[in-house]
C-alpha cells in the first residue's frame, strides 16, 4: 500500500524530540521554527494541556516515509493541496488548459505552413 501525500505523519528526519512539530510544518507548510515557537508558547498559555495534545500526537500518528516526496517542489504542491484542495484542482486544470493551448498553437503552425502535412494530417481525421 502506498502512502498518502495528504496526510499527518510525523516527520522524524527534522525531529527534535518526537517530530510531531516538524510533522505539523510539514503537513502545513510553515516553517518549523515557528512551530516550535509556537508550541512552547501555547503550552505555556494552557497550562500543560498542549504537552498532553503532543505527546498523543507523538503516540498516534505514523511516522513519514522515506522518500514520500520526490523533490521540494513535489512537498510543496502536496502542501498546497492539503491546505486547499479546490484551489489547487483548479491550478492543475488551469496548466492542463495551458498545455492544450500550447499545443494547438504548436499544429497550428507547422499545418498552415506545410500544406502537405496539414493534407495528411486531414486525411488521418
Amino acid at each position: 500500500m502506498s502512502a498518502s501525500r495528504t496526510k499527518f505523519y510525523l516527520d522524524k528526519q527534522d525531529a527534535k524530540v518526537k517530530g510531531v512539530c516538524s510533522g505539523i510544518a510539514d503537513y502545513t507548510g510553515v516553517d518549523v521554527t515557528i512551530v516550535r515557537i509556537a508550541a512552547v508558547v501555547l503550552a505555556f498559555a494552557t497550562s500543560g494541556w498542549l504537552i498532553l495534545a503532543y505527546i498523543a500526537a507523538a503516540w498516534l500518528a505514523p511516522a513519514k516515509p522515506i522518500g514520500l516526496y520526490d523533490t521540494a517542489e513535489d512537498a510543496k504542491f502536496w502542501q498546497g493541496v492539503r491546505a486547499n484542495p479546490k484551489r489547487s484542482t483548479a491550478e492543475v486544470r488551469s496548466q492542463f488548459r495551458d498545455i492544450d493551448r500550447r499545443l494547438a498553437d504548436i499544429e497550428l503552425h507547422y499545418t498552415s505552413r506545410n500544406s502537405q502535412l496539414a493534407s495528411e494530417i486531414e486525411s488521418l481525421r
